[in-house]
Parts: structure tokens; sequence; C-alpha cells
């Protein structure tokens, strides 16, 4: 996918354009299950525009055809489903822009939409599994290069988003899922001081003497090269009194090389030789400077989400993905959900609350942007970062939403979470007014929706809902109903209270 935004990532925005992005397409592929679950099986079908259902039948052509081939995707092979896919488009374009569209309907069915979505979602699967790395990592940005007839893809370096991405789009298994978690703790990103991950390995950045720099080596097969610097023509190349090559310091990109080029060339004794080189040349300039790869802040300076940094929103954001394949491996029964957990609270040792002031810098329960190298965390405010961690603290004490209903499932719950003396929950109810509840020792208590919730252990899961008329509502099982659920989320009043009674086995040490 060729972005014109990366994402959230403003600290990349220098690939705009010519920017491949792993991370869009794993969130792609996390909306593109999510349909499918969404589409009812018994469903009678959609009308659409015959333009949009002849743009549909194109994209789908070209995707059953890109999936005969179990090999690696060549370049010439990329092309022509990169130039086929973008014919459909076009096609779709221009004849809404000169005809518009007409009322005519197409039918589409269910089935055919749900058998596309499963194209479309083995297309992404297998783009994800071709962006794994040699250590079972993820790529999480590469460039586009296009050719005569191919289309060429190049890795940048390794960013902590794109694990994250990895991670949240659902495609890995739970022992996958391990692998790369461990991978990640002994890889270049993890941040021993802070205990954490930052956004990209940090590096040693080039002096100014040393930019702009390159030797005979290079230039040995460019005579184009040679020949200038005889004639002492300094207009595209020099070369220092070290023997050190450069080029002009005025040319800023290839459109610069290109019009130097043609100066040249109108020179007699050079214009076969620039009409032979130019090519080379253009290649060695891009070698020098690569600003195909260059990524704007994140590659080049400190700092502000830049080289060293922590940014928390996106440890935040492993924090959750990780415990999203928690619950998975739980509902599968993994055997590798003991080692998950326990590399959950790595991450979660890493953030905010655990942390002293003298470690994190600043008062920890505050929510910071990030933290450069040797420095303390920075930008307070209310970042994403307080997102994610309202959801993952939800998830710690196990309410889960799933399809519309709220499910208890204490796989990350703690007896340390429960009061060893009673206390009182102080909390804003839906009629917008203070409320206190006392909550015994042996309990927990919290609120969703502004409607408390008061865990306690027993010897089978349940709820008791309390209704403000002073009657009780039992509910067997880990899960309430829609109709409950709604009530809950809609703020509508008429629950004054919902005791959780949970398996005391199930909680964790």
């Amino acid at each position: 996918m060729n972005t014109q935004r990366p994402e959230w990532n403003d600290a990349n925005n220098a690939l705009v354009g010519k920017g491949l992005s792993v991370v869009t397409t794993c969130y792609l592929r996390r909306f593109v299950v999510f349909f499918q679950q969404i589409i009812e099986s018994d469903a009678a079908g959609f009308s659409i525009s015959q333009e949009l259902h002849r743009l549909f039948e194109a994209t789908q052509a070209v995707l059953l055809a890109a999936q005969t081939s179990s090999q690696p995707v060549s370049d010439e092979q990329r092309r022509e489903v990169l130039d086929a896919l973008g014919k459909a488009g076009s096609a779709y374009r221009w004849q809404c822009y000169d005809n518009g569209c007409s009322n005519a309907q197409a039918h589409l069915s269910s089935d055919q939409l749900r058998g596309f979505l499963a194209l479309v979602q083995d297309a992404l699967d297998r783009t994800i599994s071709a962006n794994r790395r040699e250590d079972n990592l993820y790529h999480a940005y590469n460039t586009l290069h296009l050719g005569d007839g191919s289309a060429h893809v190049r890795h940048l370096y390794l960013m902590l988003e794109g694990q994250v991405a990895v991670l949240s789009s659902g495609v890995l298994e739970s022992e996958a899922v391990l692998e790369l978690l461990r991978q990640l703790r002994q890889s270049a990103l993890y941040r021993e001081d802070q205990h954490s991950y930052i956004l990209y390995p940090d590096r040693d950045l080039p002096g100014f003497l040393e930019k702009n720099t390159f030797d005979e080596t290079h230039t040995r097969d460019i005579e184009l090269v040679q020949v200038l610097v005889d004639k002492g023509d300094v207009s595209l190349i020099l070369k220092d009194m070290t023997g050190q090559y450069h080029f002009a310091g005025d040319l800023r990109n290839a459109r610069g090389v290109s019009n130097v080029l043609q100066q040249l060339a109108k020179q007699p004794d050079l214009a076969d030789l620039v009409t032979k080189e130019s090519a080379a040349v253009h290649r060695l300039f891009e070698q020098v400077f690569e600003h195909d790869r260059f990524t704007g802040r994140s590659g080049s300076f400190f700092a502000y989400e830049g080289l060293g940094s922590i940014y928390w929103h996106m440890v935040s954001k492993l924090l959750l993905a990780v415990q999203e394949t928690i619950y998975r491996a739980s509902a599968a029964n993994s055997e590798t959900l003991p080692a998950l957990i326990e590399a959950y609270d790595d991450i979660r040792a890493g953030l905010g609350f655990n942390k002293s002031p003298d470690v994190y810098g600043a008062f920890p329960m505050d929510p910071y942007s990030h933290t450069p190298r040797d420095q303390g965390a920075k930008q307070p405010g209310m970042t994403g970062m307080v997102k994610e961690e309202i959801l993952t603290r939800l998830g710690e004490l196990g309410i889960v939403i799933e399809r519309g209903q709220i499910v208890f499932q204490p796989v990350l719950l703690r007896r340390v979470e429960f009061l060893q003396a009673p206390s009182v929950l102080a909390y804003c109810g839906v009629d917008d007014k203070r409320h206190e509840l006392e909550v015994p020792a042996g309990a927990l208590a919290f609120t969703l929706c502004r409607v408390p919730f008061v865990v306690q252990q027993a010897d089978h899961n349940r709820f008791v809902v309390h209704r403000d008329d002073d009657t009780q509502q039992p509910v067997d099982g880990h899960r309430l109903d829609f109709a409950l659920s709604q009530q809950i989320f809609a703020h509508a009043g008429g629950i004054r209270q919902i005791n959780v009674y949970v398996n005391g086995s199930t909680v964790s040490q």
C-alpha cells in the first residue's frame, strides 16, 4: 500500500508518496477479519452501483490471478499486479468523472462479498508473512522503486511500530507471538535503563564532514567523473585535496543532477558520455545520499520521538496488542498462556505507575509523550497513551467486550487486586451525582460507564444485577446479555450496581 500519510507516525512523514506501509497492511487485515464477522451468513445481499460492481469484479480477478502462485513474488509479478489494480481503479474513477454514476444497480450476494474478503485477507496475510525478518521480527515500512516493468521493494530499519501492528493484526498464532516478544526483548529496541522499548534502534549519525563523501571506488566505472575533474568542472562533482569526491554543494535532489547533466550534454566533447553514463551518475547520487530512505526526524535527530526516544503511546499500544493475544490464547487453551502473561507483565513493568519518580523522571501517574535518551519523561498531557491504558486496565480487571456484550474473563486478574480491609468506592453515577459504595474486604470495585462493579471470589462464575427498584437479577456464567450490556453502555440508568462472582481457582496468584 502506497501511503500518502504514514499512520500516526509523523516522525516518518518524509515517506509520503514512496512509502509502503506494512503497518497499514496489518490494520487493514484486522479490519477485513472484523468485516467478515459482521456479514450475516443469511443476509439477502447488497445493492451497489453497476460501476462499483465492475470495479469489484476487476479487483477480484486480479487477486484471483495473484493467488495462483505460492512462490515469492518477483519484481515483475509485483508490477503486473500493481498495474492491473491501478487500471481497474482508474477505469472506475474516469467513469465517474466523465459520466457520473448511473442509477443502475447490481446485486452483490453476501457469499460473493465474503469470498472477496477471503481473497483480500489471503493477499494481506502473504504480504505480512513476506515482511518477516530473519530475526522473526517484522518490517514496518518499505520503499517502492518502479523500474521498466518492475516494482522493487526495499526494507527500512527495524521499528517498534511494526511489531505492534503485526501483533494487533491477529495473523500470528500464540507460539509465533511468544517468539516475537522474546526476540523483541533481545533486540536493539529494548532500553534497559527504562525497562521499555524505543521507537527505532539508536545510531551514531555521521558528522558534517562525513556526509556527501565518497572515494574513487565509487567512480571507477563512471568515466564522466574523471573527465570533469581533469577539466576542473565542479558543477557536478569535485575532488578535494585528500582524494575524496563530493557532489556539488548546490545539488539538492535528483532533479538538480538532471539539470546539470543537461547543461554538460551541450558541450560537444561530453554529449555522448553524458548520454551513456547519466543513469550511473543518478545511481551514485542516490547511493551517497539515500534520499529514498530518508524518513524524517525518526532517522535524523534525537528527542521529540526521534532517535533514542521511547514513545509511551506506542509502548501502551504494544501492551494492548499483547493483551489481545492473551485472550485469544486463553480461548484456545494454548500452552503458551503462562509465558504470554509473563511477557505482558514484563512490558507492564516498564510503564508509568510501576516506576519510581527518579527512574521515570516525572510523577509516574501522569501521562507523558516520550522519554529521550539520558533524560526523564517529556511533554506531559492527555496523549494517546491514556486510551490504551484505560482499555488494558479494564482487561486486567477482567472486563472484555465481545459482540456488544460485557464478558468477565479474569485471565489477568491477580489476587493482589482484592482488598485486604474494607474500603469505600466514591464515584459519579449516571445521575451525575456523587455516590459512595462500601466495599468489603476480599473484594475489589470499579466502575464501567458509571455503573459500579463489585468483584468477589466464589465457587462459580455468576453476576447479580442490583436495580434501582431494589430487585435483583441473577445471571449465571460470565457474560451479560446484549440488552443488559447496552443498558450499561447507554448510561440509561436503572442499575445500581453489579456484583461479579468469579471462580477463585481462575484468579492468578
